[in-house]
């Protein structure tokens, strides 16, 4: 990102919302589930699967988040501890001017109101994927909706934060935030014109969760301070090569791609974007052309003065 112009900022989230707490219960209980059906399945001879599904319960500790934070700060690249959720206060940071995009995988980015969301942003090359550039302001004209109304169609859709209305589908929930406006305008007309065929969950906290998307907990973006500063070759030598046995002419190149990175042009000139032409076939060229040019001029004169003797003569 650094070579190509890009100044990164890094988010890394807070304590959890307690609505989201439940349901990253749920998915846990999940998978803790399918790793024991899959273990007895061992015994089948299928340990592929339980390595699958073995790599999808790794956790991220407090030691990662603090490594990756020493890390940024050595690299100097700024970022920033989210007192909630990461995506919310990415949003908050693009709404006050201070970034230009959040970059994240969760759609839950325009939700939360960032104007522009980023996809694919930290994909590496070899999967070739291109960055998938989303307007919210043109998400909302294509699909006729204001924000509010967004809101509940995510809701509705499914977030992390409560549960969505059993066999209502994306094509149905667009089709009744279209028609209804809100959440509780669909829970009335299904109650009353197709009673049972969908029904609410009970206790459904939708209107906790939309009060998160549209009011979260996140820090004042006027009060954030973002610095990128030079990197610290010698502390990035002692912390990735002393203590994480990376090599050291590797930590020393990644230091000069940063120093390059931060100090160099990355604004192409103009004539970047056409084919450069060699300068003797340009000044023939040149030439032939201007040469042309007399011709045509001189042969239109001489037309002009004969028709002007001509009227004069008459």
């Amino acid at each position: 990102m650094i070579d190509n112009g890009i100044k990164p900022v890094y988010v890394f989230d807070g304590k959890p919302p307690h609505m989201k707490s439940s349901e990253v219960m749920e998915i846990y209980k999940f998978f803790y589930f399918s790793l024991q059906f899959h273990s007895k399945l061992l015994y089948l001879g299928v340990a592929e699967d339980v390595n699958k599904f073995s790599r999808r319960l790794v956790k991220v500790t407090k030691q990662h988040n603090d490594e990756c934070k020493e890390l940024l700060k050595l690299m100097g690249v700024p970022y920033v501890e989210a007192p909630c959720e990461a995506e919310a206060q990415c949003a908050a940071l693009v709404k006050a001017g201070k970034v230009y995009a959040t970059a994240t995988e969760d759609m839950d980015g325009l939700t939360f109101g960032s104007t522009v969301l980023l996809r694919h942003m930290t994909f590496s090359e070899a999967r070739k994927m291109p960055i998938k550039e989303f307007h919210l302001n043109r998400v909302l004209d294509e699909l006729g909706l204001n924000q509010d109304e967004f809101i509940d169609l995510c809701i509705l859709l499914g977030c992390d934060y409560c549960e969505s209305i059993k066999g209502i589908g994306p094509k149905k929930a667009y089709e009744y935030i279209k028609s209804e406006k809100s959440i509780e305008n669909i829970i009335e007309k299904i109650e009353k014109q197709v009673k049972g065929k969908y029904k609410a969950p009970e206790d459904w906290v939708y209107k906790e969760a939309r009060e998160l998307f549209k009011n979260p907990e996140v820090a004042d973006p006027e009060t954030v301070e973002l610095k990128w500063c030079d990197p610290d070759e010698e502390g990035l030598i002692k912390f990735l090569c002393g203590d994480k046995g990376f090599s050291e002419d590797r930590v020393k190149n990644g230091v000069k791609k940063l120093l390059k990175g931060r100090h160099g042009s990355t604004q192409g000139r103009l004539d970047s974007f056409f084919t450069v032409i060699p300068k003797s076939s340009t000044n023939s060229n040149s030439v032939k052309r201007k040469a042309e040019e007399n011709g045509s001029a001189k042969k239109k004169g001489k037309v002009i003065r004969g028709k002007g003797s001509g009227r004069r003569g008459k």
